[in-house]
């Protein structure tokens, strides 16, 4: 190992908002570093200039921070490998691209983009493997430098040696072998001056002394031009550990095609951090047994990159969602009461965003019964409002003819309650049960209906307590107004 302190980057470039493929990749950097009393690094590649969205840094920052991965050392915490922006690195690169061609292992080419693409259709004509061929290799010294002196656009390549195998041992896959014939010469810096990702990873990981290299599968074909890097510049190796592919549930790529894949989506909709965090993991990795709750320190003291698999893991937001509503129950009243007052606050139901003592007990009736904080307001809008309309479904079943003669006896009977509690409205409905010698569901269901417009939810009597006596009365009238047996 290149010391002793396990040293993990997340790198993402500038270019939009966080993926969740993303966050996995920074999860599992995180989650081994913590594991191992190592320190996790943010650095931001922001060295392609055509993809950079302005805006995007802060973005990214903010959404790491928010999901609870708190990094040692990067932009806004300075260590002692910084600066952790690499388009504040340049100077860097061009001295190791300088050295590379000194030592002949990279080389200038002036190839025009007319001659590449003629070059590129030239090889799929003939089905051959789409590389450069290696022609500014030939220049003479002389050539080269002329080319310069006169302004020349060109790029640095590297110079990748023919007929040798490149190995690379993985931690997730095992020891991988390429062909060099199959691998290109690939544009270490650019026409513009700025590296490529190849050589300013590189470069960045070996100064920033990183000993273990955990990203996305998408990376594995490229893990050769890295190894030849490092062996050209004589630098030790890091680790290597290539993450599964993030799958839709059909097995194609995850994409937004199918639906959201930004971290920042599932934030604005509701979701917990804890549970986002808790899901990703399980994206390509299990403890060995069937646990799938999690919290970050659970999550930290299991995590082992020799449990994460190779195959690709499909995203069930079916899973995510049980996840929330799981995490959700774990929470305090008072953090899902200041939610919900938020929520309230910016809804047409903003007078009840400063009752808490009804806010809370709302919580406590709903807490099981929801994945979002806000499905209290979307599916159970009753404890705000009087139903508009009566589940029809609900009022063919259950609704008989003489529901509205039994609801009107209730009615008078709670109309006789002095600020009755739950348990009054339980007993007076249960005495009137047993003085028409009728069954629960010829009151209860009718009872619900009336005062919640629906056929489900918590318990009725729960509802009559948080609406309060005068509403309760009223919804009742409305309802045997309104609801006729068919």
């Amino acid at each position: 190992m290149i010391n002793e302190t396990p040293r993990v980057r997340f790198a993402p470039s500038p270019t939009g908002y966080l993926h969740v493929g993303g966050l996995r990749t920074a999860l599992y950097n995180y989650l081994f570093a913590k594991k191992n009393n190592g320190e996790f690094i943010l650095r931001i590649e922001d060295t392609d200039r055509n993809r950079y969205v302005e805006g995007a840094v802060e973005n990214l920052i903010e959404t790491i921070k928010w999901t609870g991965l708190v990094y040692d050392e990067g932009p806004d915490r300075e260590g002692n490998y910084g600066p952790y922006y690499q388009s504040q690195r340049l100077d860097i690169y061009k001295k190791y691209a300088d050295q590379l061609i000194e030592d002949g292992k990279a080389y200038y080419c002036f190839c025009t983009p007319e001659r590449i693409q003629k070059l590129r259709e030239e090889q799929q004509a003939k089905k051959e493997q789409a590389k450069y061929d290696k022609h500014c290799l030939n220049l003479s010294k002389e050539e080269v430098q002329a080319k310069l002196d006169a302004g020349e656009k060109h790029v640095v390549r590297l110079n990748v040696p023919l007929s040798e195998k490149i190995y690379v041992n993985d931690i997730v896959r095992g020891k991988v072998e390429f062909a060099s014939e199959t691998v290109d010469d690939q544009i270490l810096i650019k026409g513009d001056g700025y590296p490529t990702y190849h050589l300013a990873n590189v470069v960045d990981d070996h100064l920033m002394k990183i000993t273990h290299v955990i990203r996305g599968e998408e990376w594995l074909s490229s893990t050769p031009k890295h190894v030849l890097l490092y062996n050209f510049l004589g630098w030790e190796l890091p680790e290597f550990a290539h993450l599964p592919l993030l799958l839709n549930p059909d097995k194609s790529k995850l994409s937004k095609r199918q639906g959201d894949v930004a971290v920042e989506d599932y934030k604005s909709k509701g979701y917990f951090k804890e549970a986002l965090v808790n899901f990703v993991a399980l994206l390509g990795w299990n403890a060995g047994d069937d646990k799938e709750f999690y919290e970050m320190n659970g999550l930290i003291e299991s995590f082992s990159l020799d449990r994460v698999n190779k195959s690709g893991a499909v995203f069930n937001v079916e899973k995510l969602n049980w996840l929330n509503s799981e995490h959700l129950k774990e929470k305090d009243n008072s953090e899902l009461l200041s939610e919900l007052k938020n929520l309230l606050e910016n809804s047409e139901h903003s007078e009840y965003s400063d009752k808490d003592d009804v806010l809370s007990k709302i919580i406590e009736v709903m807490k099981d019964r929801i994945v979002f904080v806000k499905d209290v307001i979307e599916s159970a809008s009753y404890f705000f409002e009087t139903p508009k309309e009566y589940d029809e479904k609900t009022i063919a079943k259950k609704w008989k003819p003489e529901s509205n003669k039994y609801l009107q006896v209730l009615l008078e009977k709670y109309e006789q309650l002095e600020n009755p509690t739950k348990e009054d409205y339980e007993t007076t409905l249960k005495q009137t049960l047993e003085e028409h010698e009728i069954g629960m569901g010829k009151l209860m269901l009718p009872l619900r209906l009336a005062v919640s417009g629906v056929g489900g939810g918590p318990h009725v009597y729960d509802i009559l307590d948080i609406i309060g006596k005068e509403e309760t009365i009223k919804r009742m009238k409305t309802a045997i107004e309104k609801i006729k047996a068919e």
